[in-house]
């Protein structure tokens, strides 16, 4: 018979419960830091009815939790607010129930200055706020009862279930469209916003809701950008906020047209009550068959007195009966003989219309308008002729007497000074100007000597 073999264990470290662990580091951090003091901005601050503050102490890279007991806060100077820039002292430990290390402040000192996050925030918010944009006239309503809902939201958070649970709850039967989005994180903000975007490019939903559960500042810090707010501004569907908690109020909170203090609000806000509805509509379908009932009753009534106050109308209707025969054939006796007399007239005027024939006068006329136009061109033509003869005796007669053809013959024009023509010897003096015109052009010249009847004058 074989003895049993102890199994050789495959762990170097001795094998520890949790909880054996978690109180091993636990004493490790209380001995290694017996007494700490701690500078941070004080985020997700929580005060229960124990009358302990909880709160979150972070800056830009890391955070720590922080637990402040009732009796030690009487020595604060001022109350615990969200975005305060302080230094906490105590001691660090572990809170074994959930693994977590935190300080154990005994003493707070306020620094005055409110953190980076928490400064952003208020700036941003007085800006827009200056702008208008959180402006109740600027806000929309929302539909009553829109056909599709948009959800941005992380698909995975309990948020979104928690506003589709209710949703589900008040009219299942509203399609919901989810549009899944970082919502913590640098790439949350331009998720978002595309997502907005890209929702009313698509222009299939009536309203849109933001949904995200609590968190702290920067854990929520997306829904406090600018192009967030832009966008929900921009948007031309409603939209519906419904971030964090009650107490959490983020930029998006104030621009949105409805602000949500949860995401099973907004599906409250968003969604009428379908069974609420179904009651309404049948309490108004019993009032309205009461109604009508009722006046009914009235009008039956009112029919019976006044049919007593009228008697029996059936002579009254068969005399205006035939009355209206009467008048019918009278009608249609006058109209026949009115017919008759009209196409008689028609006939006499298509006769007359006949003898005159306004086709046959313009043929006439066109044949006249042909001679007249023959005998305006050879009359033209003659004229014409007779013209042309004209201007041409009349131009050699011209070039006849025209002083430039006697020019062009070899002769030439003798003219003064004052251009007055030369006609007698009688005008000249020695030594005079003169100017002589020729065929092709014009000469001065100077008087030396002057002949007169043959006589030779000296210089």
């Amino acid at each position: 018979m074989k003895q049993a073999t102890t199994p050789v264990s495959r762990y170097s470290a001795p094998i520890q419960s949790v909880s054996e662990l978690t109180r091993s580091i636990r004493g490790l951090l209380e001995t290694q830091y017996p007494f700490a003091s701690v500078r941070g901005e004080i985020s997700n601050l929580r005060a229960p009815f124990s009358g302990h503050s909880y709160f979150t102490l972070k800056d830009d890279q890391a955070q720590l939790r922080g637990v402040l007991f009732k009796q030690q806060q009487r020595y604060l100077q001022q109350p615990l607010k969200d975005g305060q820039q302080v230094v906490c002292a105590g001691r660090i430990t572990v809170y074994e129930q959930r693994g977590e290390y935190q300080m154990l402040v005994d003493f707070v000192d306020f620094q005055g200055a409110q953190g980076p996050l928490r400064y952003a925030y208020e700036q941003l918010k007085t800006r827009l706020a200056e702008e208008g944009l959180f402006a109740a006239e600027r806000k929309r309503r929302l539909p009553f009862l829109p056909e599709r809902v948009g959800v941005i939201t992380s698909p995975s958070g309990a948020a979104v279930h928690d506003f589709l649970r209710m949703a589900h709850d008040r009219f299942p039967g509203v399609a919901m469209e989810i549009m899944p989005v970082k919502v913590q994180g640098a790439e949350a903000a331009g998720e978002i916003v595309d997502a907005i975007r890209l929702m009313n490019e698509r222009h299939s939903c009536q309203v849109l809701v933001l949904c995200r559960g609590g968190g702290s500042l920067e854990d929520i810090w997306a829904f406090n950008e600018e192009r967030v707010a832009r966008a929900i501004v921009a948007s031309k569907i409603p939209v519906v906020s419904a971030i964090g908690h009650e107490v959490d109020f983020t930029i998006a909170d104030f621009v949105a047209d409805f602000r949500a203090p949860t995401p099973t609000a907004a599906a409250e806000a968003v969604l009428p009550d379908q069974k609420q509805l179904l009651n309404k509509v049948g309490q108004l379908s019993r009032r309205l068959a009461n109604t009508s009932r009722a006046t009914m009753d009235e009008l039956r009534q009112r029919v019976a007195f006044h049919r007593r106050l009228l008697s029996d109308p059936t002579a009254l209707l068969q005399h205006h009966m035939l009355r209206l025969d009467y008048t019918q054939s009278a009608m249609v006796h006058g109209l026949t003989g009115l017919i008759a007399t009209k196409r008689t007239r028609l006939q006499q005027v298509v006769t007359r219309l006949a003898t005159q024939n306004p086709a046959q006068r313009l043929s006439h006329q066109q044949v006249l308008l042909g001679q007249l136009e023959g005998r305006f061109q050879h009359a033209m033509l003659i004229a014409v002729q007779q013209r042309r003869a004209s201007l041409g005796r009349a131009a050699s007669l011209l070039d006849a007497v025209s002083p430039l053809a006697v020019l062009g013959r070899g002769y030439a024009i003798a003219r003064q000074t004052d251009g007055r023509l030369v006609r007698s010897v009688r005008q000249l003096t020695l030594g005079e100007k003169l100017e002589v015109i020729m065929a092709d052009g014009q000469a001065d010249c100077r008087i030396t000597t002057i002949h007169a009847d043959h006589v030779k004058t000296a210089k």
